[in-house]
C-alpha cells in the first residue's frame, strides 16, 4: 500500500499551507488586520455554535478553506446576506484583501479564521454546515509534499461530519492530478456522494460562481478547471 492509496494520519504540527505572509501590507492595510480581524476572528478554543457567531440570525452557515484574496467569500457574503460565512485564511495577505471588501461593503456574516482550517473543522458540531468551499487549494505537485496536500481522507470525513444532510462540498482545481486525487478519497468518504451526471458537471462552473482573479490567470494560461461538487447524504 502506498501513500496515494491511503493517507497516513497527519504528522502534528504539519502545515497543509505555505507562506503565511508576502508582500509587507500596506498602512490601510495593517489597520484593517489590527482593528477589524479581532472583531471578526472566531474564538480561539472550545466547541464552535456556527449561527451564534453572528450579530443576527443566518438561514445557514457556509464554510469556505483557503479563501485566497477572498473574492469568492466576499462575492457570497453579499448574494447571500442571510447566510453566515466562515473564512479560513493563514495568509495575511489574504485576509488583508478580505477585510477591505469586508469594511467597503459593512458585510456582517463574514467570521474570519486566519490558521488552519483543520482547526475549526474538528471544532464545528456534526451536521452544522449547508455548504463547504475548498477552491484551487495549493496543489503540493511534488510526490514528496503530497502528504501536504488539504483534501486527505481524514480532512474529508470531518468534512462529511460537519455537513448536515443534503449540504454540499464544492472543490475546484485547475490540476488535474488534485480533482483526480480528490475523486478518489471522496470515493470512499462514506456519507460524501459526487453529484456530476455528465462531462458538463465537472467542467462548467456553478451557476452563482463569480470566478476569482486565480482562476481567470489559469484559464489565460491554458489550463482548464475542475469543478467537483459532493453531496451529504444520511
Amino acid at each position: 500500500m502506498t501513500d496515494d492509496d491511503h493517507d497516513a494520519a497527519p504528522e502534528r504540527g504539519r502545515a497543509f499551507y505555505g507562506r503565511r505572509k508576502g508582500k509587507r501590507l500596506r498602512a490601510g492595510q495593517e489597520e484593517r488586520v489590527a482593528a477589524l480581524l479581532p472583531r471578526l476572528r472566531l474564538p480561539a478554543a472550545g466547541p464552535l455554535d456556527p449561527p451564534a457567531l453572528f450579530p443576527h440570525p443566518v438561514s445557514a452557515v457556509w464554510l469556505e478553506i483557503g479563501f485566497g484574496g477572498g473574492e469568492h467569500l466576499a462575492a457570497q457574503a453579499r448574494a447571500h446576506p442571510d447566510v453566515g460565512i466562515i473564512g479560513c485564511e493563514p495568509f495575511v495577505n489574504g485576509v488583508a484583501k478580505l477585510l477591505r471588501a469586508v469594511d467597503d461593503h459593512a458585510l456582517a456574516n463574514v467570521r474570519l479564521w486566519d490558521r488552519d482550517a483543520l482547526e475549526v473543522l474538528v471544532r464545528l458540531p456534526a451536521a452544522s454546515l449547508a455548504r463547504v468551499y475548498l477552491l484551487y487549494p495549493d496543489p503540493w505537485p511534488k510526490r514528496r509534499q503530497r502528504k501536504r496536500r488539504f483534501v486527505s481522507d481524514e480532512s474529508l470525513a470531518e468534512i462529511a461530519r460537519v455537513l448536515a444532510p443534503g449540504g454540499e462540498f464544492r472543490f475546484a482545481s485547475d490540476i488535474d492530478d488534485y480533482a483526480g486525487w480528490t475523486l478518489v478519497r471522496a470515493a470512499r468518504c462514506p456519507g460524501l456522494r459526487w453529484t456530476a451526471a455528465r462531462a458538463r458537471d465537472w467542467t462548467a462552473p456553478w451557476p452563482d460562481w463569480p470566478g476569482t482573479r486565480y482562476e481567470a490567470k489559469a484559464v489565460a494560461q491554458g489550463r482548464r478547471p475542475t469543478y467537483l461538487g459532493f453531496r451529504r447524504e444520511g
